[in-house]
Order: structure tokens, then sequence, then C-alpha cells
């Protein structure tokens, strides 16, 4: 059974989705602050959390920082903040997805849905692993190092880059690319593509402004290469 954490201190937000999760098999937990979100990830070990950034005690990009120092765990935040700068200070700080409030319960679930299916998907024995200049990938540890350091990356940008990688050299248009990561519903979200690209590319291309090995095709899509 997946186990769902979600925080928010609104409690018929709260009581909505419990009702809604667990009609569908999920297990739900519960916090209503950032200290007890913390707490309960720790102990509970949930395998996808829903998050508000408005909590009453910190704000909830502290406590997706608390929680990335130690799990990948994906994390979609569920905000009222609608300006791009609090997405993306979000999406900086390692959450996988952004949904804004007032939300279409559907909508959410189909996000959850994507996020679980990211993180549990393995790959088998015996992948490559692909060097370029810059950093290495290993396709079977699912593991990204830079100077013989390892680079954190959230569960949604591992799914972009290992797409690209597998597809070596090639064009991935952005509807495959979407679709391969976050599901046929979002074949049309161009931007998430930007965002994360973006993010990537901070994170591994030695001039991100200038990329050498995560290429952009304008209105076509995305390439890797070595």
């Amino acid at each position: 059974m997946t186990k769902v954490l979600v925080v928010d201190d609104e409690p018929q937000i709260v009581r909505a989705l419990r009702i809604n999760l667990a009609a569908r098999g999920y297990q739900v937990l519960t916090a209503h602050d950032g200290a007890a979100a913390l707490k309960a990830a720790a102990e509970g070990r949930p395998d996808v959390v829903v998050l508000d950034l408005g909590l009453p005690d910190v704000d909830g990009t502290e406590v997706i920082a608390g929680l990335r120092g130690w799990t990948t765990v994906p994390i979609i935040v569920l905000s009222a903040r609608t300006d791009s700068a609090d997405k993306v200070e979000a999406l900086d700080a390692g959450a996988d997805d952004y949904v804004t409030k007032p939300f279409g319960m559907d909508e959410l679930l189909a996000r959850l849905r994507a996020a679980v299916r990211r993180s549990t998907t393995s790959a088998g024995d015996g992948e490559p692993v692909v060097k370029t200049a810059s950093f290495t990938v290993d396709l079977a540890a699912k593991k990204v190092l830079r100077d013989d350091t390892e680079v954190h990356l959230t569960p949604t940008e591992w799914g972009i880059l290992e797409v690209l990688v597998r597809n070596s050299g090639r064009l991935v248009a952005q509807k495959q690319l979407l679709k391969e990561v976050w599901g046929p519903a979002y074949a049309t979200e161009t931007h998430y593509l930007r965002v994360y690209l973006a993010q990537l590319r901070r994170k591994l291309e030695p001039e991100p402004s200038r990329p050498r090995h995560l290429i952009t095709e304008p209105g076509m899509g995305y390439r890797f290469e070595p």
C-alpha cells in the first residue's frame, strides 16, 4: 500500500485529502506544521509527500530542504502561491511538482500517481555507465557523479536525464519526454521541461548558459550529447 504524508494547516484540506486518498487505497499520514512533518516523515517513511508551503511554524521550502538532507521521497507542493518565483524556489529546494490551490482532486491524484511511478521505476542490472567530460551517469545505480562527488537529483530530474541518456545523440521530442516522465496527461505541459532542464544544467553543466551535454532543439525537443 502506498503511504502518503499530507502536510497542511487547513483542517478541511487535510480531511478532504485523507478521505479521497483512503478511498483509493492509499495509507495516509498527516501533519499540520513543519516540525510535525519532518518527524512524521522520519518515523513513517512515506512513499510521497504532499506539502503546503504556508505552514504556521516554518516555510514549506525549509521542510523540503530538511527532507532532501536524507531522502529522495517525491514531494508535491500544494500551495496558494501562484508566483513563478515561489514555484522555482520550491523546485530548486527539491520539490518534484507544484500544484496551485484551488486544485482539482483528479489532477492532484494523477500527479501523485506519476510521482510515485517515477520514484519506483528501477533500472535493470547491467545498465551502462555513461561518461561525459563533465559528469558520469550510472543508470543501474541511478546516480550522477561530478568531480567524484554524487550530485543530488530529485526523482523528476533523474527521470528526465535517464530518458535523454538512454536516447544519447538522438532528439527526444517534447511530447515524448513529457509522456515518459509525467504521463500521457501532461504531453502539452512544455513549461515543465524548461524549468527542469534549467535545474539539471545548473547541477551538471560547467557553463549552464552554454550547455555542452543537455541540448535544446528549439520548438522540437532535447538531446543528450556525451
